[in-house]
């Protein structure tokens, strides 16, 4: 088992979360997990973006080479985008459709579209309804994760434990949103 993933956001979107959830998951499953966090401007809507790779084997470098990650998982979909020179051919994009517009010249949402809709593999829908719909809107990033979890190689279980175990300090409503959240997640991504 070897997976490389870009996880990409804008800062407060709890993508660092999902990071954490899925070295949690991988550590229990006894694999090997190398990450690497760009999240200086993250306090003021930056750019937030953490490169897992995730292996049964040893691995070297925290860093994946570009033009071979296996997927990008986004909650903003111009974040997506913004990674593609490290994606494979064959890999897939995992994005909310929903824009954090937090620069004066934010691409067209129809450009962004497109060029989505060009590439190979892609999973996309507004994950801020589905958590909406389900927990709450702060629950989006666990509908990310959900979505992106069908392609991770990592049990849905041992996910949802490592979820409990991450935000049980937060209490059990907590949990019990953020589980819900990522089954609702990765209901709708297997059902596109």
């Amino acid at each position: 088992m070897k997976i490389d993933i870009i996880l990409a956001g804008v800062g407060g979107q709890g993508i660092l979360s999902i990071a954490t959830i899925l070295g949690a998951a991988a550590l229990e499953n006894n694999l090997y997990l190398k990450q690497a966090e760009v999240h200086g401007m993250s306090q003021r809507g930056g750019d937030v973006q953490s490169t897992l790779r995730i292996s049964s084997e040893p691995i070297a470098s925290d860093l994946a080479a570009k033009a071979s990650v296996d997927m990008i998982v986004s909650l903003e979909p111009m974040e997506a985008l913004r990674y593609l020179p490290w994606l494979k051919p064959e890999g897939r994009i995992v994005t909310n459709t929903v824009p954090f517009v937090n620069i004066p010249n934010y691409p067209e949402m129809a450009v962004i579209e497109s060029e989505l809709a060009a590439l190979p593999a892609v999973t996309s829908f507004d994950m801020d309804a589905v958590a909406k719909e389900v927990a709450s809107a702060r629950c989006a990033n666990m509908v990310l994760l959900g979505a992106a979890s069908p392609w991770i190689g990592i049990t849905s279980e041992a996910i949802e434990h490592a979820i409990a175990t991450v935000f049980a300090a937060k209490g059990e409503k907590i949990v019990e949103m953020n589980i819900a959240a990522y089954r609702a997640g990765r209901e709708k991504a297997t059902a596109l």
